[in-house]
């Protein structure tokens, strides 16, 4: 799951040009020198990564439910942010706090979307997560909407693939890639908000291409400022990357990146229900928010001595600085995060990490046989604090210093044996993982360890019945270690294992008409959840959702198009105290719909998303209590609306205008509270206006 787009197309080139030489060199017949681009060519097939290339037609022959989201839907689906545009994808939901995307939620197959800490994220194929072990919540997401190319979503297990924390799904999110020629992008977007008329405004520069036909380079800058849609919401953000691709030679090519990002914001935080009837644009949290940078580099080098051979050694690093800071209320009778009680004191959690990882693999194929072995190692040094200040006095306390200390190994194998002429395609796989983390509580001068040492089988099946038909199944286990935000609360919990299940098919009726089906089961064993009332982590025990995903493209008319989803969830809890109850944040019906149209210049997209009504609490709580504590979660129907033109300036310079109505509606929805803000209704975004306008050049 790389950035490949671009790069395949330049090194297929230039393989070409070797094969037309070599050709004219040894073998001047025509035949001959075909015969040699041909198996040049080939070189390029064998790849290390899993997935393949994150395109619509090779998801099509993925043995298991896999969407694909390109540029140009994500620009059609007229999304507030990048979290926003994941909701056309079956299974996917989003919980936006903050309508500026620096805090995603996002779920899978209704697994908690609180911080993401469900689903594996990935940016380039490299683990985005601040603690891929210990702190797997997207606490820290060095994303913008504008740098992201492509988002690859795999739902369900891929943990022989990618390690740990994937029991919901891989979502890969490939960036820009370098042009084969010098291009400059500039790109302004700015969302009003409707109701309170704040303005958020996005600017973005990429320039990039191949200064010679061996290296590449690509520089995007990406700078935020403005409110989001509610008060006390003041958002700056900075992401800077640079890119670099290097091709040694037709065996040799090396890629590299490095990445600044940091961001400042205020965080409006949860509502009171009393206070949300009467605005729920307004703050009760006036000391909430949130800092945090990141340095992130990655370094790869593939070597393909032949056609059947691949080596790619993989390697990442970042430091990263987050804190949140937050009220607490520490009067008597009240919840230490009630919206509606004035806070007595000021926390603030920050937290360092240091991460680096390594991970050769090799890629042979043999016959029918593609084998993979691999190996990773990921180092983890994180600082994890907690100090309190007084409001009345000013007096600040260290409440926490905890040192964490993670080491990670792990050894995989997969195998893909390729039969009945291609059309069937089985891959047994097998990972062990070995984890160790060490706690250091520096106050309490104590310390304590958690070890995970798991093996996780896998097996995919995928099958061509005939050229139009796909179907496809497959089983994994996975794991999720503790993490640290569990292992300091005042119960200790367990690791958790999940098993994954699907059976699906993909048919191509017409050649306008395209459907996909997919069922899916995941038994959990000890699923962590947090427990508001305890302020304390627990396992709930043995949990499960199965459900159904289905997905239709039409095409209606060469200019009109139309994508349906639906996808029906059923989750239970198996055993504990709240045994044959539903999981929270799991609603059981998710569509969408969208249409899109195009003719000569002129593009109009219309993007509608129902999601159903679900829990927020393992307890199943239907009225809402007056903290707004627990609930049910109302239904809603989100509706965008988008319009745009190209404008052709000559000399290949394109300028796109575009208008979008986010929430055309207005439709009033909302979460319950989250991390620092745990108790009330957090506001989804309401109705936003935003102008953009592109120029490529």
């Amino acid at each position: 799951m790389s950035k490949v787009v671009n790069r395949t197309a330049h090194t297929a080139s230039r393989l070409h040009s070797l094969a037309v030489s070599m050709s004219l060199f040894a073998l001047p017949s025509l035949v001959d020198a075909q015969v040699i681009q041909q198996q040049a060519l080939d070189t390029i097939t064998v790849q290390g990564d899993w997935i393949g290339n994150p395109t619509a037609e090779d998801a099509k022959e993925y043995s298991g439910a896999r969407t694909v989201i390109d540029r140009r839907q994500i620009e059609q689906s007229g999304a507030l942010n990048l979290e926003d545009a994941l909701r056309s994808s079956p299974s996917v939901q989003i919980l936006d706090e903050t309508g500026t995307g620096i805090l995603p939620n996002i779920g899978l197959r209704g697994l908690n979307p609180l911080r993401s800490e469900r689903l594996q994220m990935l940016v380039d194929g490299y683990p985005i997560a601040i603690g891929p072990y210990s702190n797997v919540g997207v606490s820290l997401f060095p994303l913008t909407m504008a740098s992201v190319d492509t988002i690859d979503i795999v739902r369900g297990g891929a943990a022989v693939h990618y390690g740990p924390n994937n029991v919901g799904g891989v979502m890969n999110f490939i960036t820009r890639p370098i042009p084969g020629k010098l291009e400059q992008t500039f790109k302004q977007r700015a969302t009003i908000a409707s109701e309170t008329g704040h303005i958020f405004h996005d600017s973005y520069y990429r320039i990039g291409g191949f200064v010679n036909d061996d290296l590449a380079l690509q520089l995007q800058a990406n700078v935020q400022r403005g409110n989001g849609f509610r008060q006390h919401s003041n958002t700056q953000v900075n992401n800077f990357i640079f890119d670099a691709e290097y091709y040694l030679n037709a065996r040799n090519d090396f890629d590299f990146s490095l990445q600044y990002y940091d961001v400042d914001a205020d965080l409006p935080g949860a509502l009171s229900p009393d206070a949300y009837e009467e605005d729920r644009y307004q703050s009760q949290r006036p000391y909430d928010a949130y800092k945090a940078k990141m340095w992130r580099g990655t370094f790869a080098w593939t070597y393909r001595p032949n056609e059947n051979v691949e080596f790619k050694w993989r390697n990442f690093a970042h430091r990263a600085d987050r804190t949140f800071y937050f009220g607490q209320n520490f009067s008597e009778g009240a919840g230490w995060s009630d919206p509606a009680y004035q806070s007595t004191d000021v926390a603030d959690s920050p937290r360092k990490f240091d991460v680096w990882g390594t991970e050769p693999r090799l890629t042979v194929r043999h016959g029918i046989q593609t084998i993979t072995v691999g190996a990773r190692y990921v180092h983890e040094k994180v600082d994890f604090d907690v100090n309190r200040t007084k409001l009345a006095t000013g007096r600040t306390s260290a409440i926490r210093e905890w040192d964490l200390e993670t080491n990670a190994i792990a050894l995989y194998a997969s195998d893909t044996f390729s039969l009945l002429n291609d059309t069937l395609k089985i891959t047994p796989g097998i990972r062990y993982e070995s984890v160790r983390m060490n706690f250091t509580d520096v106050l309490g001068r104590a310390t304590s360890a958690n070890k995970a040492n798991e093996v996780l089988p896998g097996l995919t099946i995928g099958l061509d019945i005939s050229k139009d038909l796909f179907v496809f199944a497959n089983a994994q286990k996975s794991l999720v270690p503790v993490q640290i935000a569990q292992a300091t609360k005042k119960q200790a919990v367990a690791n958790e294992t999940a098993w994954n299940y699907e059976l699906g098919a993909r048919w191509q009726a017409t050649d306008k008409v395209a459907l996909s089906s997919t069922l899916f089961q995941i038994d959990y064993t000890d699923q962590i959840q947090y427990d508001k009332a305890g302020d304390r982590y627990v396992n709930l025990g043995e949990t499960q959702h199965r459900g159904v995903e289905l997905q239709t493209d039409f095409e209606l008319t060469s200019n009109l198009d139309l994508r349906l989803g639906y996808t029906y969830l059923q989750t239970k809890q198996k055993s504990g105290p709240f045994a044959g109850n539903q999981l929270p944040n799991a609603p059981e019906h998710h569509f969408s719909a969208e249409f899109g149209y195009e003719y000569q210049n002129w593009h109009a997209s219309v993007a509608a998303f129902y999601v159903g009504k679900s829990f927020s609490d393992a307890a199943n709580t239907v009225q809402e209590t007056p903290s707004g504590s627990a609930g049910q979660l109302p239904d809603y129907t989100l509706v965008n609306v988008r319009i745009a033109r190209d404008f052709k300036m000559g000399d290949g310079q394109v300028l796109s205008l575009g208008l979008v109505a986010n929430n055309l509606f207005d439709a009033d929805y909302y979460f319950r509270g989250a991390d620092v803000s745990p108790i009330g209704r957090i506001p989804g975004p309401g109705r936003s206006i935003i102008a953009e306008a592109n120029l490529t050049f």
